[in-house]
């Protein structure tokens, strides 16, 4: 019997090298959709992954928190590999390369399995092709990082430039994550509530922006916003897409925009306060919503 899935997770995961503040290297997996799986997975959500990498570095894929029955390899030529370089100890301000890029995910290589949401879990423009867009539309409810469409590798550095086909395709997007800083560039306002409306307006569905400070989501009814709480921030990279596995894996079971938000930004906040993937539970999550949030 086929498996049924809530949510397929779908991007290039990553080698990273990550040099802090004092000059201290650390090597670690890393990706939107490395991140996204781990939060994802301690909901009540079905949950798989497709993971672009090359077929050699096998050791990516018994670093996930998913069984190996719910990871599905997608050959590239190439690992996907970064270098980011932080400036401060917050790790707010950083430097990003890419020094490898993998190549493209076309739509013959995402695995005929049943799932109610497909999740584009990009770090580069050139992951997804359009077509892909398209063709999961087809096969259920589709959601994206918006990153994986503005962040351009341009000879190793990385540049954000706004998506010129935005407008054609943002309409096939059940869920969109966006960062403050590539809502402005998507919209060309800094206002994050009326970046959101911005989004809706042009066909995102429901629409996520993560901000330092809070976590707001607007579905062309409503605002709702939750405070990110964190004690510190020594498990800063990854912040985003943590939030976001989290938030749409709980929206795809049915769990209503305040609660499946208010779980999202109490997981990104615990995830936080460790480097790292949320390492925790469902059960964690809940103790740090009672602690904090009550």
């Amino acid at each position: 019997m086929q498996m049924k899935y809530d949510l397929m997770i779908i991007g290039p995961a990553t080698r990273d090298i990550n040099i802090d503040y004092t000059g201290n290297t650390v090597h670690e997996i890393g990706g939107a959709v490395f991140f996204c799986s781990f939060s994802a997975k301690i909901t009540n959500a079905k949950v798989c992954a497709s993971v672009k990498i090359h077929p050699s570095d096998t050791d990516i894929l018994d670093a996930f928190s998913l069984d190996h029955s719910d990871l599905f390899l997608l050959p590239a030529k190439d690992t996907t590999l970064m270098r980011n370089t932080y400036f401060t100890a917050d790790r707010e301000r950083r430097k990003a390369e890419c020094l490898k890029q993998s190549d493209p995910i076309t739509p013959d290589q995402i695995p005929a399995v049943d799932c109610s949401l497909y999740h584009l879990a990009g770090l580069l423009y050139g992951d997804f092709p359009n077509d892909l867009i398209v063709e999961l539309s087809h096969r259920g409810k589709v959601s994206a990082d918006i990153q994986g469409f503005l962040r351009h590798n341009e000879l190793g550095t990385m540049n954000f430039h706004d998506w010129k086909d935005k407008l054609e395709y943002l309409r096939y997007f059940d869920f969109l994550k966006t960062d403050a800083a590539e809502a402005e560039i998507l919209t060309g306002t800094d206002d994050r509530r009326a970046a959101a409306k911005m989004l809706y307006d042009w066909g995102a569905k429901e629409i996520l922006i993560s901000h330092n400070s809070e976590m707001l989501v607007y579905d062309g009814k409503d605002y709702y916003t939750c405070p990110v709480k964190a004690r510190n921030l020594s498990g800063r990279t990854g912040r985003g897409d943590t939030t976001f596995g989290a938030y749409i894996a709980k929206r795809i079971t049915g769990t209503p925009v305040d609660e499946a938000l208010l779980f999202a930004t109490a997981a990104v906040s615990l995830k936080m306060e460790s480097p790292g993937p949320l390492r925790g539970t469902e059960a964690d999550v809940m103790r740090y919503i009672e602690d904090f949030y009550r």
